[in-house]
């Protein structure tokens, strides 16, 4: 039986969720929908983020089948979950858990350091869920690295890529710096967004030696496998056993994007976040 798994994001970056989802699972469907209409969610209020994601979980849900829901969006995850949860009658998973769930795993020393935009840091949802798990959590807004990904200045040995290594470098010195100023002694770094994950190499060479990079997008597709694995036993939606890598992305996966505006920007830069073709985004109006 082929099973439809939706994702949701405000923009796009959410499609490095998606890419990890389809490596463990490749024969099932996807929908992916972008609400590029109304970004950014971080400068809206908590109620507005829960109705915008509320009608895109229905979308997704309604429209196009959706059996299990991924939501590929750290803000809508970290102010709007619940409301996603009540408002479509299928699993729901964000993606903010399961990097809490990974950094515990990896952590030894049981202090982590989470980077993500400004919005999730002010929402302090990663320092909650690190918290809950019993670690202790130092968040950093690093607000230059969204746009530097979307201008494709992630190339290591490109000179542009110098110029996203100097930042990266800047904001971790900085976090190091307050690390140290408080008493701890992390050992774990966490990709609090969906487009960092375009950076890991980048990151990789600017961490301190020790340090495990948790990439919360690989963190939510393994969290969504091990659900799959526990509501059926049966295996027919077993992921796939080595979860593939970076460039496995099989070509016959089935899907579908959709996007509330700028559908064109959509597909130029989609295929680099998901590391092939997203194909004809279609426009859909969710209303205002």
């Amino acid at each position: 039986m082929t099973h439809t798994i939706g994702v949701f994001d405000s923009g796009f970056g959410g499609l490095t969720v998606l890419r990890a989802l389809i490596q463990r699972f490749p024969q099932a469907q996807f929908a992916f929908l972008g609400d590029t209409a109304r970004l950014p969610y971080g400068s809206k209020s908590r109620r507005t983020i829960a109705r915008y994601a509320a009608q895109s979980a229905q979308f997704l849900v309604r429209e196009q089948g959706a059996e299990f829901l991924v939501i590929a969006c750290n803000t809508a995850s970290a102010l709007a979950l619940d409301a996603i949860q009540d408002a479509v009658p299928v699993p729901v998973l964000g993606v903010i858990e399961p990097g809490a769930s990974a950094a515990r795993v990896a952590s030894r020393s049981g202090d982590v350091l989470v980077i993500a935009t400004d919005a999730t840091v002010q929402s302090h949802a990663y320092a909650a869920a690190c918290r809950a798990r019993g670690l202790r959590a130092i968040e950093k807004a690093c607000p230059l690295l969204v746009p530097l990904v979307e201008e494709g200045w992630t190339d290591p040995d490109t000179h542009t890529g110098a110029v996203t290594a100097e930042v990266i470098r800047i904001y971790l010195e900085e976090l190091n710096a307050q690390a140290a100023a408080e008493g701890l002694d992390p050992d774990t770094l966490v990709l609090g967004c969906t487009h960092y994950p375009l950076l890991r190499p980048l990151i990789s060479r600017a961490v301190s030696p020790g340090i495990r990079v948790i990439d919360s997008a690989e963190a939510a597709a393994d969290a969504a496998a091990l659900i799959f694995a526990q509501q059926d036993p049966s295996g027919s939606t077993r992921p796939q056993a080595d979860g593939g890598t970076m460039n496995e992305i099989a070509p016959e996966t089935a899907l579908r994007c959709f996007a509330t505006d700028s559908v064109e920007k959509f597909e130029r830069l989609g295929s680099r976040f998901l590391d092939r073709p997203v194909g004809k985004v279609e426009l859909v109006d969710l209303g205002g």
